[in-house]
């Protein structure tokens, strides 16, 4: 059986956001390296570079518990509860990547106000 489309949708969106928040925490990675050049002290910088870090490692665990919720699904005689079960764990994974992607967004604003 096919992915269905609600589920495929649901797959392409949280691949679109995860892209957009690597891009993002990667430039933010830039500045806060730029800055700690400077300041290695700065503990605020310290844990910007943790924060984003992290969110780095986040996104590449989100794509594997993508790629082995597809997996689950892509057999021929994948059962509704499985694709209903599945949708569930995509549509969680969804919000912990906004949260994700709403933190490193903060964290640029925070850089972006530096003088």
């Amino acid at each position: 059986m096919p992915i269905p489309p609600e589920i495929q949708l649901l797959i392409d969106r949280l691949n679109q956001e995860l892209v957009e928040t690597e891009q993002e925490a990667t430039e933010g990675l830039s500045i806060v390296r730029e800055v700690l050049s400077l300041f290695p002290e700065n503990a605020i910088m310290l844990q910007f570079f943790a924060a984003l870090s992290n969110t780095l490692l986040f996104i590449e665990i989100s794509k594997r518990r993508i790629q082995i919720t597809i997996n689950r699904i892509s057999p021929v005689d994948v059962n509704a509860e499985e694709i209903q079960e599945a949708g569930e764990d995509l549509g969680t994974e969804l919000g912990r990547v906004l949260e994700a992607k709403l933190s490193v967004r903060r964290i640029i604003n925070r850089l972006q106000e530096l003088p």
